[in-house]
């Protein structure tokens, strides 16, 4: 695992883009603190950090092809490498290492752009061709490894980090005030957009050309659903145990130790016990000094009782919100999940014994592990028999009633189809909310119009596969990868994701959702195939998502007050109505209102800001 940054050159002069491409490259050398290196030509600059994994004596980059004509930095893993290493030697191309990073190269030699079909892994890289002056780059199908760029007049640069691009002298550094009303809906900019103006998210499944200024994105691989109904649930669950256990093999591959994140639920276990049939494992586990939030109790007699060692730590308060600064200064963008900090903590953990961990990420959005995909089975009776406008006045009704009343949240979904009703707004403020909370208020559409090419690619399927489109397309890309990815790269370690391969996307994208969530349950088919690993009490266990204590710090004296004088500070008068936010956080102490979320979101981003905008792209002591 590793990072690369590089541009096309703003300057004649060959020591100074030497120096800039190294200051970029600096700016991560969390990502790789093994070794770094560059390539500079009259043209363009690459620089490379590497976190040495496979062939750790070989492998360094930047990596040639024969003739030096083409050279390449790379991200990522690749887990058939060796496959196809053996028929582009039998093609005849010749290899310096035995690193992965070159069988992209000579697969790009031999077959273009199409290579990135073949690819089984987690990538992004970049290659230059000195001969047709062309840059060229991709990112795997799930966007599980991060790729940036900014492009303005004749400036072009790219990262694994937006943090490099901020260190380039040629960076023109402005907040793009245009996208909060999204950020605050989402928790992220559900386009390729970013928070910086001028910087882009490389989006999952594409491929990038740049070429005399001229920059080309376009796709290689499009998810699409290919409903298999010709299977019983058995069959079902016997494919995704011999799938899920090649997966593993394939994501073990590595010249390192690899652990692997445990929790109390059924993804984390199946990796674990998987695993653990061929390796002696370590496992890492978070808790927090709240018991009743904690998990470890859990995990650890999952652990004792298959037999793998586990490490864990309890986290505090004080500890939580100290990190904080940092946490959101490794993600680039303001990101209020509030598990990004025990994510934090648990990468630190298991950062003090291996290089690499395999997590369960993935398989809620894959498999159905969401109770509200269930939704459409509670709706479907009652959209049957009630009109729709009745359904409408009943919403109508139902809006002006307190939060907490109940069934408020099935009258007012209920009289709406799943592609007006399901968007992640429901985690923060709704587009009405928004503009009570900026100020000056900035015009933005309504969170259902983002989401609406997504539910339109899959409009024949049924409402649960739709709303499991969106998500593996929006929040699995934006939010949950890149908490794992940024805070385990925070702390030099690998993560890797074993649900997420193109093999399992194969079988999951073929499953009928009756086979995936029911009116009882979700994950259905998964569930069963890990029974036949895992104890009972794992395969079944509700998802519980990663609690946090955070509802209740922020009615404490101590973190009241260090979120006031954030809300109160001139960052909050600058974009907020500093009355509207103070009321949400005094309402949250009092128990008037849920909060929690709402008042996440607001402080991630004034934290954020500061360490780019105020500390100028340098993280709070």
């Amino acid at each position: 695992m590793c990072g690369f940054v590089g541009m096309f050159n703003n300057s004649a002069n060959i020591e100074e883009n030497r120096k800039i491409i190294k200051d970029m490259a600096d700016k991560i050398i969390h990502r790789g603190p093994d070794q770094d290196d560059y390539f500079v030509d009259d043209k363009v600059s690459l620089g490379f950090r590497r976190l040495s994994i496979i062939d750790l004596e070989g492998g360094s980059q930047p990596i040639y092809n024969e003739d030096k004509t083409k050279v390449i930095v790379f991200n990522g893993e690749i887990y058939n490498y060796r496959e196809l290493r053996e028929e582009l030697i039998a093609k005849g191309h010749t290899f310096s290492c035995d690193a992965d990073t070159e069988v992209i190269l000579h697969g790009y030699e031999e077959y273009g752009k199409d290579f990135n079909k073949r690819l089984r892994g987690m990538f992004a890289y970049m290659i230059w061709d000195m001969k047709e002056k062309v840059l060229f780059g991709a990112r795997d199908i799930f966007g599980i490894k991060p790729f940036f760029y900014y492009s303005k007049g004749d400036s072009l640069m790219f990262a694994s980090e937006i943090k490099s691009l901020v260190a380039n002298p040629y960076f023109e550094k402005e907040i793009n005030r245009e996208r909060i009303p999204e950020y605050l809906c989402f928790e992220f900019i559900p386009t390729n957009e970013t928070l910086f103006k001028n910087v882009y998210k490389m989006p999952p499944g594409h491929c990038f050309t740049a070429e005399e200024g001229k920059i080309e994105i376009e796709p290689y691989y499009i998810m699409e659903y290919d409903i298999d109904n010709s299977k019983s649930l058995e069959d079902w669950e016997n494919l995704i145990a011999e799938t899920f256990d090649g997966s593993i093999k394939a994501h073990s591959i590595a010249d390192v130790e690899v652990g692997c994140f445990l929790s109390s639920g059924v993804d984390s276990s199946y990796v674990v016990k998987e695993i653990s049939k061929d390796h002696k494992l370590k496992t890492f586990s978070v808790g927090f000094t709240e018991e009743k939030y904690s998990e470890l109790k859990y995990a650890e007699d999952f652990a004792d009782t298959i037999g793998v060692d586990i490490f864990t730590k309890k986290i505090s308060a004080d500890e939580y919100f100290d990190a904080a600064p940092s946490v959101q200064y490794y993600m680039d963008e303001p990101l209020p999940n509030p598990s990004a900090v025990a994510l934090y903590f648990l990468a630190q953990k298991a950062s003090e014994q291996v290089k690499v961990v395999l997590s369960g990420e993935g398989a809620d959005e894959l498999f159905g592990g969401y109770y509200y995909y269930q939704d459409p089975l509670a709706f479907q009776a009652y959209q049957k028999k009630v009109p729709k406008f009745a359904r409408k006045a009943a919403a109508g009704i139902a809006g002006v009633l307190p939060n907490g009343f109940h069934g408020k949240r099935f009258l007012t979904r209920g009289a709406q189809s799943v592609d007006e009703y399901y968007i992640r707004n429901n985690y923060n403020f709704n587009y009405t909310e928004r503009d009570k909370l900026l100020n000056p208020p900035i015009p933005a559409k309504k969170p259902s119009e983002y989401s609406k090419m997504f539910f339109d690619r899959c409009k024949g399927e049924d409402d649960i596969t739709r709303m499991q489109y969106v998500d593996m397309n929006t929040w699995l890309v934006q939010d949950i990868l890149v908490k794992a990815d940024r805070m385990s790269m925070a702390h030099s370690l690998e993560l890797r994701v074993p649900f997420l391969d193109k093999e399992m996307l194969k079988v999951a994208l073929s499953i009928p959702s009756k086979h995936r969530v029911s009116k009882d349950l979700t994950k259905i088919a998964l569930r069963g195939a890990a029974r036949k690993q895992v104890p009972e009490k794992q395969a079944s266990m509700p998802k519980r998502g990663f609690p946090v204590p955070l509802n209740d710090w922020l009615k404490q004296d101590k973190y009241y007050n260090l979120v006031m004088e954030k809300f109160t500070g001139p960052v909050a008068k600058e974009f907020f109505n500093v009355d509207y936010i103070v009321e949400l956080l005094e309402n949250h102490r009092n128990g008037k209102a849920h909060n929690m979320k709402r008042i996440w979101t607001i402080y991630s981003f004034i934290l954020w800001y500061e360490n780019y905008f105020v500390r100028d792209g340098e993280v709070a002591a």
